[in-house]
C-alpha cells in the first residue's frame, strides 16, 4: 500500500498560505505531508522560507495527517536543539512525527558564519549529530567531544514512540551508507534506474524502514503552462551535486541558472498537462519500491493542483494506496485557521 502525501515548500509559499494548503490537501484527501527546513530559498523568484518548526506545530494541531520534515544538526542548529524540537512534536503527536536529518547545504548553513565543510566532514558530523539525538530521544544525559560538542544535555520530557530518522540521500553512495543509522530512505524523482539502485544499495545493506519520494511535478491546463511555472519556479533545482551544496544564497542560484532551459528542467522536473501521464509516473515509483509519495507541485498556488490531482490521479492509485484519516473541521482548526489568515 501506497501513502500519497502533499509536500509543503516552505521555499516558495508564505507560512499562513501553506498552512491553509496543507489543511486543503487534507481534505481534498493527501494522506500526509513533509516539508523541507529553509533560511533561505532556491531562487529569489520563489521568495519566501517560513520557519518550518514553527509551522509544523500548526499543521499538526490542524490536521489528522502526519508530518516529515528534511533537516541539518551540526552547524545552524546544535544537535540538542534539534533533539528538542522534534521530542517536543513527537510527545505532543505520537506516531505522526517523522525527521529527515541530512549534511545540510551552505544556502541555509553559511548564517553562522563558520566554514563549510567538505562533503565527508559533514556526513561524519552528520552521523555524530543522529548518535546524540537518539541518545537524547531515549532520555539519557549526553556528553559528546568530536566534530559537534554536548555537555551534560537532557531531554525531560521523552518521547514515546521516537519520531523515525529517515535518511535523505541523492546518490547511491549515501543510501548505501545511510542503512547503518536510518529508519528509512527519502529522496527525489530521478531517472527510475538509479532510484532502483538507490533502494537496492539501501536495503542490501541492512537499511530498515520505509522508502519515500519527494515527487516534483508541474501540472497546468495546457503543456505551455506547465513547462512556464516549471521553468519560473524550479529552473535553479537542475544541478547536480556539488552545486546544491556549496552555493551560499539565492542570488548564486538564480546567477547558475539563468541561462538552463526546458530540456534541463524536464530531467528534474515531472512537467505535463496530462494527469494521465503523471498518474503513470507516480505507479511507476510505487511499482519501485516507494511506499511513500510526497507531491511537488512546483507552482506557488497551489489550489488547483490540489483539486486536480485529488479529483483524478488520486483515485486512479487509491488500488494500491492507504487513505488517511479524512479532513475534519472542528472549532479549534478553525480559530487557528483564522488567526494564521494574514
Amino acid at each position: 500500500m501506497v501513502t500519497v502525501g502533499f509536500h509543503a515548500s516552505h521555499e516558495q509559499i508564505s507560512p499562513a498560505q501553506l498552512l491553509r494548503d496543507v489543511q486543503h490537501a487534507e481534505q481534498a484527501g493527501f494522506d500526509a505531508a513533509m516539508c523541507s527546513d529553509h533560511i533561505e530559498p532556491w531562487s529569489a523568484r520563489q521568495g519566501h522560507s517560513g520557519f518550518a518548526w514553527s509551522w509544523l506545530g500548526a499543521a499538526l494541531a490542524t490536521t489528522n495527517l502526519s508530518f516529515g520534515v528534511v533537516t541539518a544538526p551540526g552547524q545552524r542548529y546544535h544537535p540538542a536543539i534539534i533533539a528538542h524540537a522534534s521530542a517536543t512534536l513527537a510527545s505532543m503527536f505520537p506516531g505522526r512525527f517523522w525527521m529527515a536529518p541530512g549534511s545540510g547545504e551552505n544556502m541555509n548553513e553559511h548564517v553562522t558564519g563558520d566554514a563549510w565543510p567538505p562533503k565527508e566532514t559533514r556526513q561524519r558530523r552528520l552521523e555524530e549529530c543522529v548518535d546524540v539525538i537518539r541518545r537524547l530521544h531515549r532520555g539519557e544525559e549526553v556528553t559528546h567531544h568530536g566534530l559537534v560538542t554536548v555537555e551534560q544535555a537532557r531531554i525531560w520530557d521523552v518521547p514515546e514512540p521516537p519520531p523515525p530518522l529517515i535518511a535523505p540521500a541523492i546518490s547511491v553512495d549515501t543510501a548505501r551508507r545511510a542503512a547503518s543509522w536510518a529508519d528509512g530512505l527519502v529522496t527525489v524523482n530521478q531517472p527510475p534506474a538509479k532510484l532502483k539502485d538507490m533502494l537496492a544499495a539501501y536495503r542490501d545493506n541492512g537499511g530498515r524502514g520505509k522508502a519515500v519520494l519527494q515527487v516534483h511535478l508541474s501540472w497546468a491546463p495546457t503543456e505551455r503552462e506547465a513547462t512556464a511555472v516549471a521553468l519560473d519556479q524550479w529552473r535553479s533545482n537542475t544541478f547536480a551535486p556539488p552545486i546544491p551544496w556549496d552555493l551560499p544564497t539565492a542570488g548564486h542560484f538564480d546567477g547558475v541558472s539563468a541561462h538552463v532551459g526546458e530540456d534541463q528542467v524536464r530531467k528534474a522536473v515531472n512537467v505535463s498537462a496530462s494527469l494521465d501521464r503523471h498518474a503513470e509516473w507516480l505507479a511507476g515509483y510505487g511499482e519501485l519500491g516507494f511506499e511513500e509519495l510526497y507531491l511537488h507541485f512546483v507552482g506557488q498556488e497551489q489550489g488547483s493542483f490540489i483539486d486536480a490531482f485529488a479529483a483524478d490521479v488520486l483515485p486512479r492509485l487509491r488500488g494500491t494506496v492507504s487513505r488517511g484519516i479524512p479532513g475534519r473541521v472542528t472549532p479549534a482548526n478553525e480559530t487557528m485557521a483564522k488567526a494564521a489568515t494574514p
